[in-house]
């Protein structure tokens, strides 16, 4: 998400606060659990049938460790409450029927809109990824393969690859933990270089939900541990989704 959409939710709400009081932002119902259940939430993110292409789904690209880490969290799923997330080529196919708030609609005639993270259809020269999410614990596990066409150094993937895979896999943990939209923040320190072709993991937690925001904080390594890519933390702003209205 970006940082545009968080001023114009902070200008929305100020709009609001000139007629209805001194309130900043639009807040949540906090007795719906901000607003819809996780349940609820992961329901419509994660349809049963859709004709929708799933892009979090191994391919002839993946390195040996990232199929195997992706077996083992599917078989987590059937017992251990995990759950994998489908990645669709824009959020707008995740949330169909809920709209932006109103005052951050913004109108255009493009019809293929796609994710960041998704924008490369080539696979393996891009970004492959697949995020497991616990509803109960409020965290996720990215498995991450940047290709080459996300390289920095020679041989390593950009830095700014793995900003973006992280921001990414805390707007999806976020929006299903408790509804957190946008960025607020994103802070990440770099401890070393991501090999092209090699895994990378992202242990996602929620920290903490306060004052209409998620405190969120990753740590992205290798799937022995042995080496730390980066540790980064973030703050997402919660704000409910809108229904549709009928055409």
């Amino acid at each position: 998400m970006i940082r545009r959409g968080f001023q114009a939710a902070v200008r929305l709400g100020q709009h609001r606060a000139l007629f209805g009081g001194p309130q900043v932002l639009p807040r949540l119902n906090p007795t719906s659990a901000f607003g819809s259940s996780t349940d609820a939430l992961v329901s419509r993110f994660c349809p049963e049938k859709t004709d929708l292409k799933d892009y979090a789904l191994p391919n002839a690209s993946w390195c040996p460790d990232m199929l195997d880490l992706y077996q083992e969290f599917l078989e987590k799923t059937k017992t251990d409450g995990w759950i994998k997330l489908p990645s669709f080529k824009s959020n707008r196919d995740h949330i169909q029927g809920l709209k932006l708030p109103s005052g951050l609609a913004v109108a255009s005639d493009k019809s293929d809109w796609r994710i960041f993270t998704r924008c490369i259809q080539v696979e393996g020269q891009g970004y492959e990824y697949v995020i497991f999410f616990h509803p109960s614990e409020k965290k996720s596990i990215c498995l991450f393969q940047p290709g080459p066409y996300l390289e920095g150094a020679p041989g390593f993937a950009h830095g700014g690859s793995l900003a973006a895979m992280t921001d990414e896999t805390f707007s999806k943990t976020a929006y299903l933990a408790g509804e957190g939209l946008f960025t607020v923040s994103l802070n990440i320190r770099f401890k070393n270089l991501i090999p092209v072709g090699s895994l990378a993991v992202l242990n996602v937690h929620v920290e903490k939900i306060e004052d209409q925001k998620l405190y969120m904080s990753c740590i992205a390594q290798s799937r022995d541990q042995q080496t730390v890519y980066a540790k980064c933390s973030g703050i997402f702003l919660q704000l409910q989704l809108e229904e549709e209205s009928p055409q």
